[in-house]
C-alpha cells in the first residue's frame, strides 16, 4: 500500500514544475501590450485611409476677412487657411476680403473684395502631360499666377464673354457685376516675379480668337461690337488703375509663396502615405522575428531569473521574490512526504533506532 501511494506521489512530483511554470508570472520582456511584448500587430496606418479619401486638388493658402465656399447645392462654408479645395467648388469673398488658393501645381489664385470664381476642372499628375485646369471668373477682381498646369497640358479661364488660354504668367481679370449684358471686362497681362512675361490668347466664347497679348502691362477691355459678336481692344492702362493692380499682384506673389510651401508639403504627406504600409509591415515582420518565436526556442530563458533567490524581478537584484518562500516550503514539505512515504528510508530508520 505505501509503495502504491509513493508511485503515484512520485507521478504527481514529477508533474509540479509543469505546474509551477504554467502558474508562475510571466518574465519582464513578456510584460506589458501586445505590441510592447514584442508579438506581431496588424498594420493599421492611421494616414492611409485618410490619404485614399483625399481627392482635394489644393488648399486655402491666406484669407482676409469674410470668404466662403459652396459646394452642390449645400449652404456656403467660411473659409480658413489650409482649408482643402475640390474640383467644383464655387469661392466667393465678402466686401473688402481677400482669398488666396493654392493648387496641387502651384497655380495660385487671389481674389479681392466681392469676387467669385467656380473651379470647373482641374487634372493634375506630377511629370505628366495632359494636365487641365479650367476655371471660371463670374464676377470681381481676380489675380493669378499660372504654373505646371499651364506648361503641361492646357489651363483655361473663362469669363462672361471671353475665353482665356494661359500659357504660364501672371495675369489680372476684372469682370463687373453687368459683364454679360453689357459690361465690359478687362484681361490685363503682368510680368512673373522673376521678370519673364507670359502668353494670354483670347478667344470668344463660341472659340473665336480674338487676339493675344504678349507684352508686359498691356490689356485687352472685351467690347461688344457689331452684330453681337464681341471683340478684344487693347488699352493703355490708366496708373491710378496700374496702382491698385500693383497691390493686388504683391498679394498675390506673396499668397504664392505661402501656398507653394503647404503644396510642397502636401506632395511630401501624401508620398509618405504611399509608403506607408511597406514601412509599418517592416516592424512588423522584425517584431516576428525578434519576438516570441525566437524567445521560445530556449523555454528555459524565461525561468531564468528563478535560478536566484536573490533576484528581484520588479528591480534587480538585492530582494527575494515574494513567492520564493512559499516554493521553498512547497519543496520541502515535498521532501518530508517523500521520505515518510519510502519504504526503503522506513527500513533504514528500523535497522538503525535512534
Amino acid at each position: 500500500m505505501q509503495r502504491r501511494q509513493f508511485i503515484s506521489f512520485m507521478a504527481s512530483l514529477a508533474l509540479w514544475p509543469i505546474e509551477a511554470r504554467a502558474q508562475a508570472p510571466a518574465a519582464p520582456d513578456q510584460a506589458g501590450p501586445p505590441d510592447q511584448a514584442g508579438q506581431a500587430q496588424p498594420d493599421q496606418p492611421a494616414d492611409q485611409s485618410a490619404a485614399a479619401g483625399d481627392n482635394s486638388i489644393g488648399q486655402v493658402s491666406t484669407v482676409q476677412g469674410s470668404a466662403t465656399v459652396t459646394r452642390a447645392n449645400a449652404a456656403p462654408i467660411a473659409l480658413k487657411a489650409s482649408d482643402p479645395i475640390y474640383k467644383n467648388d464655387e469661392l466667393m469673398t465678402a466686401a473688402n476680403a481677400t482669398l488666396g488658393v493654392t493648387f496641387d501645381d502651384e497655380t495660385t489664385f487671389n481674389l479681392t473684395g466681392n469676387s467669385r470664381i467656380v473651379v470647373d476642372d482641374y487634372v493634375y499628375q506630377q511629370g505628366a502631360s495632359g494636365n487641365v485646369g479650367a476655371f471660371s471668373v463670374t464676377q470681381g477682381t481676380v489675380a493669378f499666377v499660372a504654373s505646371e498646369v499651364a506648361k503641361t497640358g492646357n489651363m483655361t479661364i473663362t469669363t462672361p464673354t471671353a475665353t482665356l488660354g494661359i500659357r504660364g504668367t501672371t495675369g489680372v481679370v476684372d469682370v463687373p457685376v453687368n459683364a454679360a449684358t453689357g459690361g465690359e471686362a478687362k484681361i490685363k497681362l503682368y510680368p512673373d516675379a522673376d521678370g519673364r512675361v507670359g502668353h494670354i490668347d483670347v478667344f470668344d466664347r463660341q472659340g473665336g480668337r480674338l487676339g493675344a497679348l504678349t507684352q508686359g502691362s498691356s490689356a485687352f477691355q472685351i467690347q461688344r461690337g457689331a452684330g453681337g459678336r464681341f471683340a478684344a481692344v487693347p488699352f493703355r492702362i490708366p496708373p491710378q488703375e496700374a496702382a491698385r493692380d500693383r497691390g493686388v499682384v504683391q498679394r498675390l506673389f506673396a499668397s504664392h509663396n505661402i501656398g507653394r510651401r503647404m503644396t510642397i508639403q502636401r506632395r511630401q504627406l501624401r508620398q509618405r502615405n504611399l509608403r506607408q504600409p511597406n514601412n509599418l509591415r517592416q516592424p512588423s515582420n522584425l517584431r516576428r522575428q525578434n519576438g516570441p518565436q525566437q524567445q521560445n526556442r530556449n523555454p528555459n530563458l524565461r525561468q531564468q531569473p528563478n535560478r536566484n533567490p536573490n533576484f528581484r524581478q520588479n528591480g534587480g537584484p538585492g530582494q527575494t521574490p515574494p513567492n520564493n518562500d512559499q516554493n521553498g516550503q512547497q519543496r520541502r514539505g515535498f521532501r518530508e512526504r517523500l521520505r515518510n512515504l519510502n519504504p526503503f528510508n522506513r527500513r533504514r530508520d528500523d535497522q538503525n533506532p535512534r
